[in-house]
């Protein structure tokens, strides 16, 4: 028998009793990583704070299927550049091989770290098809338009049509102006704060595939919205994530799913808050970042020793998982202490 459970829910911005659509069962669909690069720690603490909300709804006697995904095409950087097929050029490797070696990573370091793997761990590139048919809803009903080989989400249309958009990050259009920033292709929109969700891809773009727009690669707000509607139904129990991605990430999310199914894709929205350094945002220009395995090694100026993963990992559950939390020495050293008791 399943027991009661309170979620504060970031949409509606209050505790809310969780009422299940189906008894006895939990949908949770959970961004996952783009594989890149080495998955760094703040995405290790909301992880492993998903993998402690996945126990818990175990434990009070639900059946879970926990949904995380693996971005392996279309998140884009500032330039316009796919964030892998930069990687395989700086590391002068195929896109794939980008892929499967920072997956194995991210992989490792959850085993690392006790975390559960998901019941289902989808990635971009093996759901291009429902990508494609869920622009041609979009489309369809009138919510987007193509340029150039490109189609763009209408966002004042949608904002007019139905009220929604910004209810998530608490957004509005006006802002949005100011805002945006000079993304590649800016001109092509007919307002700043559309965004793509087919990209043309351009003749030196390796990752691409055939569309009836021509040849490109899905938005990275796309793959979420498709494959949280292909495992999890149109709409589910719990979204969640950094709270980094509120916006834009969820936000268009949300956009996305009215526009194709006209609904919204979640009930409950989570969202995890960021980890901080000695008081201090982690950035590598500053100077102020440690990695999962400098903290365990102890191999860095910034920590004096280093911590077992599983004194990290306790670390990590020392704060509530919407709350800011700060590595210091003296904050793992109370982890330290406090699991050897």
């Amino acid at each position: 028998m399943t027991k009661e459970i309170t979620l504060y829910n970031s949409l509606t911005r209050e505790k809310q009793l969780f009422k299940p659509i189906h008894a006895g069962y939990v949908g949770m669909y959970v961004c996952g990583p783009t594989v890149y690069n080495d998955v760094h720690l703040g995405n290790c603490r909301s992880f492993v704070s998903f993998d402690i909300i996945f126990r818990t709804f175990q434990y009070l006697g639900y059946k879970v299927r926990y949904v995380r995904n693996i971005t392996d095409v279309g998140h884009l950087l500032d330039d316009g550049e796919d964030r892998i097929a930069k990687g395989a050029r700086l590391e002068q490797l195929e896109p794939m091989e980008i892929v499967q070696k920072y997956t194995n990573g991210f992989h490792d370091i959850m085993r690392i770290f006790n975390a559960l793997p998901p019941s289902i761990e989808p990635r971009a590139t093996q759901h291009i098809i429902e990508q494609i048919e869920m622009v041609k809803a979009i489309l369809a009903n009138g919510l987007a338009y193509e340029k150039n080989g490109s189609v763009y989400f209408d966002v004042p249309k949608f904002a007019q049509e139905t009220g929604q958009y910004g209810h998530l990050s608490g957004r509005v259009i006006d802002d949005l102006l100011q805002e945006t920033r000079d993304l590649k292709r800016q001109d092509e929109k007919n307002h700043p704060a559309d965004f793509a969700i087919w990209m043309k891809a351009d003749p030196e773009h390796i990752m691409r595939w055939p569309s009836p727009w021509g040849e490109g690669f899905p938005g990275w707000h796309l793959e979420c919205s498709a494959m949280s509607t292909k495992y999890l139904g149109k709409t589910f129990d719990i979204h969640g994530g950094g709270s980094d991605l509120k916006f834009p990430h969820h936000e268009n999310e949300i956009a996305q799913n009215f526009g194709s199914c006209g609904c919204a894709p979640a009930n409950y929205w989570l969202h995890g808050n960021m980890l901080l350094l000695n008081g201090r945002k982690m950035s590598k220009s500053e100077g102020n970042t440690i990695s999962p395995e400098q903290l365990f090694t102890g191999d860095s100026p910034l920590i004096s020793k280093g911590y077992t993963p599983m004194v990290v990992r306790f670390f990590m559950l020392m704060a509530h998982y919407r709350s800011t939390l700060d590595i210091t020495d003296e904050a793992m050293l109370a982890a330290e202490k406090d699991t050897n008791e």
